[in-house]
């Protein structure tokens, strides 16, 4: 590899752990002081309209997919006359997207009361919230356009860049303006124009890299049929992972309350976490995957996808154990005592379908790099839908527990009925094989860590940061030493007792060079 090929890696891949550490911690400070400024009501009615315009995500139709992957591919083969068409169909067809979601908001705008549970006090907040909301997501899909181009050009330490700077200079300007007794309306404001103002600042960026014409003659019917058939299946993970993961809000407004949802947010989001550091550590097998299928080595194929999956594993385990024993002294030091008795529950319930999706992020990632994800994309459309159904049906009677187990039953199923069976089947490996290999080595990395929590729980509850920081560095201490003699021992990286040298570095490299995911695939 060059150097400067190394240069840019490191650049854009240290930028993304950075931007990615950065956003997790302004979550974690940001969420209970706004929760206990504005109250559980606002809150949750904050959670709410937030997760009805993230449905707007469905009319991105899996473009921007399309934009980085020919991007890229013009890019590298100079064809500057097709890379301005695409830049131009896109933003085109982005605009039109824009209109449309600005009239679907004037419209949610007026029966949102009549469909929500929200106290006739609040009904006029939620209105204006929802076209503050809804406007600046519209306006998000053309500017989006410039965020995909540099996905394309491989620019990832600049949108991190901007990323880390609307990130701090939201919550910096949330924390002025609650301390000065501003609202819900303000908090929204500033939380919707700051990625506007990144999105700009993105876009002067790629005006100033690419030499791009702008106008209607360069709209090409050709380039828009290329978007469409590209993004097809790739519209349907968006829907299933919307299905899936994003109607919890929803179905809790409708049948429960807007401060219902506020209990419920508070458990999900510390699985929410998780799913971002794993995911974000998962997407690189993508590209592995993908030059492996097209060499048509299937033995690398292998190894990637029970490696790829025992790294996971490696991730998501001990943090799961930390959340189940340390879930309500977590809670506790976040938001506050109050919260535990509803929150944790909620906690318990997602954590462990969510631990045997994560472990397993990698075998996604392989489908989508061999271009085989259509089946995939087909039952997480049908467990998305067995979810929402379930929801509605648990969540009248057990509430926002119920709401959880409505998510929790079908992504188990998922996970273990359907997700290492057809891998296997796919990639002609042994199941019994795929299970060993890839878990038996986190799972027993995984026990003295349960054990030292249980004993540290034993001893002492935590309460506060300070006391959940001992528990978590004794704990994280003893499975540092686990890990570091299994990468000693190559252990961590060897597939069926078979030592690949050149399978263990790309590995291990892999590891380190995580690209900024698509956004919901």
């Amino acid at each position: 590899m060059k150097k400067l090929d190394k240069i840019a890696i490191f650049k854009n891949v240290g930028s993304s752990w950075f931007a990615l550490g950065l956003n997790i911690l302004v979550g974690i400070f940001l969420s209970p002081y706004i929760l206990h400024h504005l109250g559980d009501e606002a809150f949750g009615l904050w959670v709410l309209i937030f997760s009805i315009t993230g449905y707007y995500g469905l009319f991105d139709l899996g473009i921007r997919s399309s934009i980085i992957r020919y991007v890229a591919k013009y890019s590298a083969t100079d064809e500057s006359d097709e890379l301005n068409r695409l830049i131009n169909t896109a933003l085109f067809t982005y605009s039109g997207i824009g209109v449309v979601a600005i009239l679907l908001t004037v419209a949610i705008r007026f029966c949102a009361a009549s469909i929500f549970r929200i106290p006739g006090n609040s009904v006029h907040l939620a209105q204006w919230l929802i076209l503050i909301v809804g406007s600046a997501v519209a306006l998000g899909f053309p500017l989006g356009v410039f965020g995909g181009i540099l996905e394309g050009l491989q620019r990832f330490y600049v949108l991190n860049f901007t990323s880390v700077s609307a990130t701090l200079a939201r919550a910096l300007l949330i924390v002025i303006a609650l301390r000065h007794g501003r609202g819900l309306l303000a908090v929204a404001l500033i939380t919707v124009s700051l990625p506007l103002l990144a999105a700009l600042v993105n876009a002067t960026i790629v005006l100033r890299i690419l030499p791009v014409r702008f106008g209607p003659e360069h709209v090409n019917r050709e380039s828009l049929r290329r978007i469409a058939s590209y993004s097809g299946t790739t519209f349907i993970v968006i829907v299933a992972s919307r299905l899936r993961f994003r109607t919890d809000a929803l179905v809790i407004g409708t049948f429960v309350s807007s401060a219902a949802i506020t209990y419920f947010t508070i458990g999900s989001r510390l699985v929410d976490y998780a799913s971002e550091v794993v995911g974000s550590l998962a997407q690189v097998f993508v590209p592995m995957s993908s030059k492996s299928d097209a060499t048509g080595d299937l033995t690398g194929l292998r190894k990637i996808f029970v490696a790829g999956n025992r790294a996971c594993a490696l991730i998501i385990f001990p943090i799961a154990a930390v959340l189940i024993i340390l879930g309500k002294s977590v809670i506790e030091a976040w938001v506050g005592a109050r919260y535990v008795a509803t929150s944790y529950p909620v906690l318990l319930v997602l954590v462990f379908p969510f631990t045997l999706m994560l472990a397993q992020a990698a075998s996604g990632r392989v489908l989508f790099g061999m271009a085989k994800h259509r089946t995939l994309a087909v039952v997480s459309l049908l467990e998305g839908s067995a979810n929402l159904l379930l929801s509605i049906l648990l969540v009248r009677r057990f509430g926002i527990l119920g709401d959880a187990f409505g998510t929790a039953i079908p992504l188990a199923c998922t996970t273990l009925f359907f997700l290492p069976q057809h891998l296997c089947r796919v990639l002609k490996l042994r199941i019994g094989v795929y299970l060993r290999q890839a878990f038996l080595l986190p799972l027993t990395l995984c026990a003295p860590l349960v054990a030292v929590l249980l004993l540290m729980r034993y001893w002492f509850v935590a309460h506060t940061y300070l006391q959940l920081a001992i528990h978590l560095v004794v704990g994280s201490a003893v499975y540092g030493v686990g890990i570091l003699w299994a990468i000693w021992t190559r252990k961590a990286w060897q597939v069926d007792g078979i030592h690949d040298q050149d399978t263990a570095n790309q590995v291990a490299v892999g590891l380190i060079e995580t690209y900024r995911q698509e956004e919901e695939v």
